[in-house]
């Protein structure tokens, strides 16, 4: 299909890259791109929280007194 489009520079800059980078010509780039941007993305796997149990619990309402169980129980 023939058709005239008009490219923002941004687009027409990826366009020529393109050509430069893979000996294409306008046409064989712009499908190439287009194509690219049609491809789904994979969707990213849910952030799931990792917990392990240290056998230290803490009330950190104080943290100078919360840092100094710590230190005490890493030196201990």
């Amino acid at each position: 299909m023939r058709t005239t489009v008009n490219l923002d520079p941004d687009v027409a800059a990826a366009v020529s890259d393109l050509r430069k980078r893979r000996s294409l010509g306008v046409s064989a780039a712009l499908n190439e791109l287009a194509r690219r941007g049609l491809t789904p993305r994979p969707t990213p796997s849910q952030f799931r929280q990792r917990t392990a149990a240290l056998g230290l619990r803490l009330d950190i309402s104080n943290i100078a007194e919360a840092l100094e169980v710590v230190e005490q129980a890493g030196h201990g």
